[in-house]
């Protein structure tokens, strides 16, 4: 078919947005734990609701974008996500915040798995590789200029005593006085619905599914949960969302808790940089996954995150403010080479393992958890070692993988 490159830079702004909504928790999470007054596991709860939501829409998600097409699927998920926004803009209280948590996340994991078929058709098949990972580059920008978004919203609403812009003015009355960073909430609203009447007013390319890209049957799921590698597998791509939102969520708290920097400035931008770099690592591991086979390069970063944030862990305020941003730029590759290693160990149903693998997103929702409750009765710094544990298993992948197709380098024949 034709190729429709306004349909690519849509699917670029849906990646952009999915990030900017998913990846703001963790300069949030000191404001949280201060206003909501609740201990570090309670905080954790939130990112819990968000996450979980992933385990709970990845597979049906898939077989509702093949009965509703990507449309009307796509409109669902930003109204889930304006719902949620709105929701806990409107009504600022802790247990609000995990219903409207879980909405936004259920919208995020039905446009996680609409999106990619549509990618591939609109921008062509023969571009896919490179569109997917530009759409990294704008999920990590996204993800990078959040931070900076809530820093700019806290400084200008806090004390707020009139004379500022439009959106600060209208913001001001919208939000209780002593908790600026909400106003964050009614900014994701407002894109989400935005990007509701974008898609709304836009005709959509006709998007026929490979037959790898469909969610199987029941059938298809009961044959590859039969299969020890796939397990192996979900729990590799379930340690490192867990590791990464492990990491980006506590980055702040930590820097408040053990060397006094404001999270509000210093905490966020450690957070914003973890992201900027996490972005920037994916070039890095493009161009070695061309020189070197891809366990070797997992094998490498992984290592890597385990030193800086050993780094982070034990060193003072400046060695843990750039070790937390290295142990970004050292996940980069991560999502990346376990998701190959995995679709390349098995010989069918890869739409469905997609599915599976994409259910571990759920990490994200787990591991914060343990974290923040293993720090309320040992510290947070104890509580961050259970790191360990999930970057020690995606290490043991790199040794325990066994691909039938290997990544081909410029010294392959």
């Amino acid at each position: 078919m034709k190729r429709n490159y306004w349909i690519v830079l849509l699917v670029m702004m849906i990646f952009f947005v999915i990030s900017f909504l998913t990846n703001i928790m963790g300069p949030l999470i000191p404001d949280i734990i201060k206003d909501f007054k609740v201990s570090n596991g309670m905080a954790a709860l939130l990112p819990f609701s968000f996450f979980i939501a992933y385990g709970v829409m990845s597979i049906p998600a898939g077989i509702l974008t093949e009965k509703l097409k990507e449309k009307k699927i796509m409109v669902i998920a930003f109204l889930f996500a304006v719902a949620g926004a709105g929701l806990f803009a409107s009504f600022p209280y802790f247990g609000i915040a995990l219903i409207s948590l879980f909405l936004i996340g259920i919208g995020m994991a039905i446009l996680q798995v609409a999106i990619n078929p549509l990618l591939r058709v609109a921008g062509g098949e023969e571009n896919f590789a490179f569109n997917s990972v530009l759409a990294q580059l704008f999920f990590g920008g996204a993800s990078f200029v959040s931070p900076w978004v809530y820093m700019y919203l806290v400084e200008n609403l806090k004390d707020y005593q009139g004379g500022g812009n439009f959106v600060i003015d209208t913001l001001s009355g919208m939000v209780p006085a002593d908790m600026a960073w909400v106003s964050l909430y009614w900014i994701f609203a407002l894109v989400a619905l935005v990007m509701v009447v974008v898609i709304a007013m836009i005709k959509l390319p006709q998007v026929e599914l490979k037959e790898d890209e469909k969610t199987g049957g029941i059938e298809a799921v009961k044959q590859l949960l039969a299969d020890r590698k796939v397990l192996l597998f979900f729990l590799g791509i379930f340690a490192y969302v867990g590791t990464e939102q492990g990491v980006a969520n506590w980055i702040s708290e930590f820097l408040k808790s053990y060397h006094g920097m404001n999270p509000e400035v210093e905490g966020a931008k450690a957070v914003s940089y973890f992201w900027g770099l996490l972005t920037v690592g994916c070039f890095l591991g493009l161009g070695l996954l061309k020189l070197m086979d891809s366990k070797l390069v997992l094998r490498i970063f992984t290592i890597g995150a385990m030193v800086a944030l050993s780094a982070a862990l034990l060193g003072g305020p400046q060695v843990a403010f750039y070790s937390f941003i290295a142990v970004g730029f050292s996940a980069s590759v991560m999502w990346s080479v376990i998701f190959s290693l995995a679709l390349n160990s098995v010989k069918s149903h890869h739409g469905t393992f997609a599915g599976i693998l994409c259910t571990g997103i759920m990490g994200g929702a787990i591991v914060p958890l343990i974290v923040g409750g293993l720090a309320d009765v040992f510290g947070l710094k104890i509580g961050m070692t259970f790191l360990y544990i999930t970057l020690g298993y995606i290490l043991s992948i790199s040794f325990w993988a066994k691909p039938l197709i290997r990544n081909k380098t410029i010294f392959d024949k």
